[in-house]
């Protein structure tokens, strides 16, 4: 009690002598269930995706439930806020998707952000170790009272303070005591009472500072877990990251020869084939074929084909006059593979009449399988992949409509390939990616298509057959304020604004062939399809 009077922290109201609590005390306030910041507004940033979460919200329940360093999943992706959000804190994260749209715009959202550099707790034990945050005292009647330092500095400015107001009733003619003493002077006074009224206070007012000082300091500190130091110098971007889907069947051994590669054991993928062959023939009857610019194979009939294990339908579309059609259904839960196109395609040379329109449905495709498809030159049969929407596989969930979009045609990438051969970049490459080659369903022909449509586009410059690493990225339908122009303005200082713009194009900057002497381009359209193509390289190696 001696301690809290000697700090000013009591105050009598009517013979009750009550504890006085400053605001500054303990300026924060616990948030409670009702949260009344985290809606979107229209000052709030803007919207890529039609069901997106505000960050505030992902960002509260991630700092509430984790640490730095901890793992975070979401298996609902959407354009990646708890990917984002996860980032931005130090926390590690796996989100995952069946859209295809939603995983191209969390990989651009990612790719393109750009976050404060927060200090580490223990830079030598990485982000795990937590970071350096704001902290806040906690002032208490508890902490006050069981502060011995305040005695000390109460004693030292004892006889300063005795003495002034000493000086102050010799002036005044008065017999206050110090805490009777007015905040301002009486009007009758005498001018060197003022002067003595003002020193009194003056000389409280240092001891009260320094008591005050010593409360602070002393006081339990309260950690702000969303309030982390930023290094105002630094900036950090998107670390390291993997887009993954159906695992490769084989890998390759860290250590010594590679084993001859065994067929993967896809039989449990397959199982599910069959179950559902009924129901998405009778989709793809209903709804078609979607291909560019709003046009459509529709077919007349489809029917079951017996007799064959890789062919799974046979039928003719409504064209004047009808073409024959054969259909081969990839597995539900594997990648259609290259297998499966050479067993479909001897099926087919067997099938009378012979088929006209080969098509190849899959909800993914192998990389080998896919080139087989783009490249097998049989005359007077057109081989088409076509991308299986993921809905497909909640069927149980979605109404049947002849307007459901089902079934899309993939286009084949166009890409070029120069060999620089003079001036200082002598020996490197340039791609060029010209669109895709779209079956036209009018003229039953495959043409040309430009690069207008191309949403993303990625290019492995050491592909290894398996997982593509993109070396360069680009974002072609990216606007002034969107993609790499997001780094662009964080970044001024850092980033080439030239090679910045490159990234929106079609062109590669120049680059060296790897040691696998064979690249890779993913090509992402405006639809979220995504189609690779690779090419084999004869180039000295770098």
């Amino acid at each position: 009690m001696d301690r809290l009077k000697k700090s000013r922290r009591l105050i009598r109201i009517g013979k009750t002598p009550r504890y006085v609590r400053y605001f500054t005390d303990f300026p924060i306030y616990p948030l409670n269930n009702h949260w009344t910041d985290t809606n979107i507004s229209g000052f709030g940033e803007p919207k890529v995706y039609v069901v997106q979460t505000y960050t505030k919200v992902i960002q509260r329940c991630l700092l509430m439930t984790t640490d730095p360093g901890d793992l975070v999943l979401d298996p609902t992706c959407g354009s990646g806020t708890t990917a984002y959000v996860a980032e931005k804190w130090g926390r590690r994260w796996i989100t995952c998707d069946t859209s295809r749209v939603a995983v191209t715009l969390a990989k651009q959202r990612l790719m393109t952000g750009v976050f404060d550099y927060y200090d580490l707790a223990h830079t030598e034990e990485g982000v795990g170790s937590g970071f350096v945050y704001k902290t806040v005292p906690h002032i208490t009647l508890k902490s006050i009272a069981n502060n011995p330092e305040i005695d000390v500095i109460h004693e030292k400015h004892r006889p300063k303070v005795e003495a002034a107001l000493a000086a102050l009733n010799t002036a005044a003619k008065t017999s206050y005591e110090e805490w009777e003493v007015p905040f301002d002077p009486d009007p009758a006074w005498p001018e060197a009472a003022e002067k003595a009224h003002k020193k009194f206070l003056s000389t409280r007012q240092k001891r009260q500072a320094e008591i005050d000082v010593s409360i602070q300091k002393n006081a339990p500190q309260e950690t702000l877990y969303d309030q982390p130091q930023a290094d105002k110098t630094k900036v950090r971007v998107t670390g390291p990251f993997t887009v993954e889907a159906v695992p490769a069947p084989t890998v390759e051994p860290l250590t010594g020869d590679t084993p001859a590669v065994l067929p993967a054991d896809d039989s449990a993928a397959r199982t599910g084939e069959s179950l559902r062959q009924d129901e998405w023939r009778a989709e793809l009857l209903a709804a078609g074929i979607r291909g560019r610019s709003g046009q459509q194979i529709a077919f007349a009939r489809l029917e079951p084909l017996g007799g064959t294990r890789w062919l799974h339908a046979r039928g003719e579309t409504k064209d004047d006059p009808p073409k024959q059609v054969a259909v081969s259904f990839g597995p539900e839960h594997a990648a259609l593979d290259a297998r499966q196109v050479e067993m479909a395609l001897k099926e087919a040379q067997h099938l009378v009449p012979r088929p006209e329109i080969l098509a190849f449905a899959a909800f993914q495709f192998d990389p080998e399988a896919a080139k087989d498809i783009d490249e097998t030159n049989w005359p007077g049969v057109t081989l088409l992949k076509v991308q299986m929407n993921t809905d497909l596989q909640t069927d149980d969930l979605k109404k049947k409509r002849s307007s459901n979009e089902s079934f899309w045609l993939i286009g084949q990438p166009d890409i070029t390939l120069n060999l620089i051969t003079e001036g200082p970049e002598a020996g490197t490459i340039l791609l060029s990616v010209n669109g895709f080659d779209y079956y036209d369903t009018r003229t039953g022909t495959v043409d040309g298509g430009g690069p207008e449509k191309i949403a993303m586009w990625m290019l492995d410059t050491d592909y290894d057959g398996r997982s593509l690493f993109p070396r360069q990225v680009f974002f072609p339908m990216a606007g002034k304020n969107e993609g790499w122009a997001k780094l662009q303005k964080s970044l001024k200082a850092e980033i080439d604004e030239e090679k910045i713009e490159a990234y929106r194009g079609t062109v590669s900057l120049p680059f060296k062939p790897g040691k696998k002497q064979r690249i890779a381009v993913k090509i992402i359209d405006d639809r979220g399809i995504e189609s690779i193509v690779e090419r084999e390289l004869d180039v000295p190696e770098a």
